[in-house]
């Protein structure tokens, strides 16, 4: 079933099954902004995103130290679209964060970056030891009683803290909508770890964030071709070794692909946002990938393909 999300974030957000990850607009350093794509890039992404439905842009306030919001809040200015944006963003409880109660001042300033009186989703980006669960949530959930918080969510939570958030929220009578953890075909541990299933039982929506393995699964990479950029290329997941193991995933893409007129990327995307309760945010630098990323929906592959995909991808559990 297309985007089978039962009463999910999707729903609640009124958006398609599939959102776009701001990770790389205006990260330098790590991506390459402002060297192999730009501002302009950037903006045209945003844009022909809306303009083939996908209206969910995941950022954070550390990404590019504040510029992916002040990126997308310049772009929200700018007004013109297709229809209307729907904005998530995060709070990282850095160490220096003692106290819960930073998270309301850090809402303030992504607020003031985005250029808006609320945002759509916020989330807490990481579990801090030092930071007690019971207490950011009491601080979400002040947010949403202020009006600056429409949902809540956490990201790269494991079970018990997932449950523990979930719990807390509800004794302010706020739902926990998403927790968001790395999720692909070569990432299969929410399977396995239990936080698919929580995910499933408490009525959390899984946001995919990495879901074509930061291009492994575009079909663009292989043996003696790594992509430029410095996490990417000099990472293990691009090593030569790893580049091989892939290549069989790799071609089951491809095959399923020629059957569907589909990039293996496409495929990879799709296997996601037809999971139940899944929502996959892959990345887009630029109007081509954001239209080339929209292609993962309105589409089903065969449960015979779905099955060949999921055996091929067993050692990735």
């Amino acid at each position: 079933m297309q985007g089978a999300l039962t009463e999910g974030l999707a729903e609640k957000l009124e958006v398609e099954p599939l959102g776009v990850g701001a990770w790389a607009w205006g990260t330098t350093r790590l991506w390459g902004y402002g060297k192999e794509y730009d501002r302009q890039d950037v903006e045209e992404a945003f844009r022909a995103s809306l303009s083939e439905g996908v209206a969910l842009f995941d950022t954070a306030e550390i990404y590019g130290n504040g510029a992916s919001e002040r990126i997308i809040g310049e772009i929200l200015r700018g007004g013109g679209f297709d229809r209307t944006p729907v904005i998530a963003t995060k709070f990282a409880p850095l160490p220096y964060r003692l106290s819960p109660r930073s998270l309301l001042d850090a809402l303030d300033k992504s607020l003031a970056r985005l250029g808006v009186d609320t945002v759509d989703l916020y989330q807490v980006h990481f579990p801090n030891p030092l930071l007690r669960i019971e207490g950011l949530m009491d601080a979400l959930a002040e947010g949403v009683r202020r009006g600056k918080i429409r949902h809540v969510g956490v990201s790269n939570y494991g079970v018990e803290a997932m449950r523990r958030a979930h719990d807390r929220l509800a004794r302010h009578g706020v739902e926990l909508a998403s927790n968001q953890v790395e999720y692909s075909l070569l990432q299969r541990a929410p399977e396995t770890n239990g936080v698919l299933d929580a995910c499933r039982e408490l009525g959390v929506t899984l946001v995919a964030y990495s879901p074509i393995a930061q291009g492994l699964l575009t079909g663009k990479y292989g043996p003696g071709d790594r992509p430029s950029g410095l996490v990417r290329r000099f990472g293990k997941s691009f090593g030569e070794h790893n580049l091989r193991r892939i290549e069989p995933v790799v071609d089951i893409l491809r095959e399923i692909g020629a059957a569907h007129d589909k990039e293996p990327s496409q495929v990879a995307l799709n296997w996601l946002v037809t999971r139940r309760g899944v929502l996959p945010i892959p990345g887009a630098k630029n109007g081509r990938q954001a239209r080339q990323n929209a292609g993962a929906l309105g589409w089903e592959m065969t449960d015979e393909e779905a099955e060949k995909l999921e055996l091929a991808t067993l050692g990735w559990r």
